[in-house]
């Protein structure tokens, strides 16, 4: 492959096997499951005690799902994850169970969570007989948390959950024992970007803020950049691919304005240009066929068409013949007598009497007999076809004076030498002349920054948002002074929106920028900014399985409802649903006892 030259690898996801949880799984106590479900993808796994930290979730495939229509998928019933394979032959069929990041369709949430806890191995007959470690939204709504927990109580019939927030999860995994538990964390992910203030190792829902932007938006503004770009590769420039750009070919500019002056230099361009290679094919349509190769496709598709009627006639004729011994059969029906059944019979066949039966039989038998004799013909003709198909060759001895008089004539008038090949001699073949391939190529340039760039400045797609950097010194404006030097020691990234290279020396620049002169902050990127949240909430789960202040047991769930939380040092903060309508409802009870009893009295004074 050429220089900067990147062909598209279109990877298709693998079906998940069906795992086996294994001895550690099953013993005395009941061991964690623990879920990231994220709207990107869910990341499942078991938190076994004493297991390397190291391995990855034993479970890892996209939140969307298919249901099929009609024939074999219909009646495979819905696909989920990684089960789809190649996602753009689906697209216009897939469903989240998300809006933006909040599970909203339990439904389909219903499937997620089936075939996580299928491929995971759970063997309980019924129920789920494991405690459930689950990732739910910052400051998630109570409906949603209440629709989840009834659905793990009600369908599954866990023990117990914990609730707690992926970049929360993510934030302690990273965080070194006897260290400060303040700071900023800045979260993006695929659907929105999150900044939360942490003071005491507590989040402060009050001065958290989302940005609704991330990485689903980052790749529809790539798409239309490059559609608009390349309008005879419309249909070729899919989401799918524009993701693989994201992921693998785009970085964030440290000045975006002093970067995209860099581009405008040809040299920049042509050293740092990623050209992406779309499958193509190397063949020219009808340019390299030979006139007999002509003849052969032709004779060939004249093949199919006689084969494909044939078929068809034979069809039609098995259907007559079908109904005819249908016919002849009630017509034995009468010559036997058996009279109930032969009206019975013509009832079914919606005719009048045994005369217009006789008819339709005699009609019926001469349409059988002449279908016969068509597939009979057809089956000659062919044969005579494929013998008679081979081209006709002239006669040589004929035309070899006439070959000999034109040579001769070459000899004694120059008009006739052979000073133009090119044209007395037909071209069977073209050679192009030019690089197919280079026909197929997206040159991505500044697209690698200017997709990415939305977090930061959200009016590229005409968002009226405040952008990442603007949002933090929001944020710390709300802080008295040394609380903001206290936040900004430790201000960490994670998500997979973040993952780009640049974004932390991005971060350091704005943080340079809106900080005091000469005053010190210090800027941290997850060590695996899209698994540490799952690795933070086995660490968690391991570290709090005895801990009763921390779970949701079902008792508690059918006692306090479904919205309730138990708060910890990674969930968000429980704010209980207010009934001002049972105040409303006392007090108008009051007023009605006291117009009642003023009531009496003034009847008493009456009289």
């Amino acid at each position: 492959m050429a220089a900067n030259v990147f062909p598209f690898r279109d990877a298709r996801a693998a079906p998940d096997p069906v795992l086996e949880a294994g001895p550690v799984a099953h013993g005395p106590l009941p061991v964690p499951l623990v879920l990231d479900n994220g709207s990107f993808q869910v990341r499942a796994g078991w938190a076994c005690p004493g297991q390397d930290p190291g391995p990855e979730p034993r479970l890892q495939f996209r939140a969307v799902c298919a249901r099929g229509r009609g024939g074999a998928r219909g009646a495979s019933g819905p696909q989920v994850g990684n089960a789809l394979g190649s996602l753009e032959p689906l697209r216009w069929m897939l469903r989240s169970p998300f809006d933006r990041n909040v599970p909203v369709n339990l439904e389909l949430q219903e499937l997620l969570l089936d075939y996580s806890f299928q491929h995971l191995g759970v063997s309980s007959q019924g129920c789920v007989d494991h405690p459930i470690v689950l990732t739910e939204a910052v400051c998630n709504p109570l409906y949603s948390r209440q629709m989840m927990s009834e659905l793990l109580f009600e369908c599954y019939g866990i023990p117990k959950v914990a609730y707690g927030i992926d970049s929360l999860f993510s934030f302690y995994h990273n965080k070194p024992k006897n260290s400060m538990c303040s700071g900023l964390i800045i979260s993006s992910g695929y659907q929105c970007t999150h900044v939360l203030p942490i003071l005491e190792g507590r989040l402060d829902a009050k001065n958290c803020k989302r940005i609704n932007l991330g990485g689903s938006q980052a790749a529809g503004y790539l798409q239309r950049l490059l559609q608009l770009k390349y309008p005879g590769h419309l249909a070729a420039i899919t989401l799918s691919r524009m993701e693989e750009i994201l992921h693998e070919h785009s970085y964030i500019a440290e000045d975006y304005v002093e970067e995209l002056h860099k581009w405008r230099c040809p040299d920049y361009y042509e050293n740092n240009v990623h050209k992406m290679q779309l499958p193509f094919s190397s063949k020219l349509l009808g340019s390299t066929l030979t006139s007999e190769e002509k003849q052969e496709r032709r004779q060939q598709q004249l093949r199919r068409l006689q084969e494909l009627n044939a078929r068809r006639r034979e069809e039609k004729l098995q259907l007559d013949q079908e109904r005819l011994d249908r016919l002849l059969y009630v017509q034995e029906l009468l010559e036997d007598g058996q009279m109930d059944q032969f009206h019975k019979a013509l009832i079914e066949l919606n005719m009048d009497s045994p005369e217009e039966l006789q008819s339709y039989i005699q009609k019926l038998s001469i349409a059988v007999e002449q279908a016969k004799q068509k597939i009979l013909q057809a089956e000659v003709n062919l044969e005579v076809d494929v013998v008679d198909s081979k081209p006709e060759t002239p006669d040589l001895e004929q035309l070899e004076p006439s070959l000999e008089d034109v040579e001769s004539m070459n000899d004694f008038d120059p008009l006739f030498s052979e000073e133009t090949p090119g044209v007395e001699k037909p071209v069977t073949t073209v050679q192009p002349v030019f690089n197919l391939a280079a026909y197929h190529q997206l040159f991505v340039g500044t697209e690698r920054i200017r997709a990415p760039e939305i977090i930061f400045q959200p009016s590229l797609i005409g968002e009226e948002q405040a952008g990442i950097a603007e949002t933090l010194q929001y944020i710390l404006d709300r802080y008295p002074k040394d609380i903001q030097e206290m936040l900004v020691q430790n201000v960490f990234l994670t998500g997979g929106n973040t993952m780009y290279p640049g974004m932390k020396a991005r971060m350091e620049k704005e943080l340079l920028e809106m900080r005091p002169f000469r005053s010190s902050f210090q800027v941290q990127l997850a060590s695996n900014p899209v698994l540490d949240a799952w690795y933070g909430a086995r660490d968690w789960a391991l570290n709090h399985l005895d801990d009763n202040e921390v779970w949701i047991t079902r008792k508690e769930y059918e006692e306090k409802g479904g919205e309730y939380l138990k708060e910890h040092c990674a969930s968000n903060i429980y704010v209980p649903i207010r009934l001002p309508k049972q105040a409303s409802r006392s007090s108008d009870a009051q007023a009605s006892s006291k117009g009642s009893a003023a009531g009496g009295g003034g009847a008493g004074e009456q009289a």
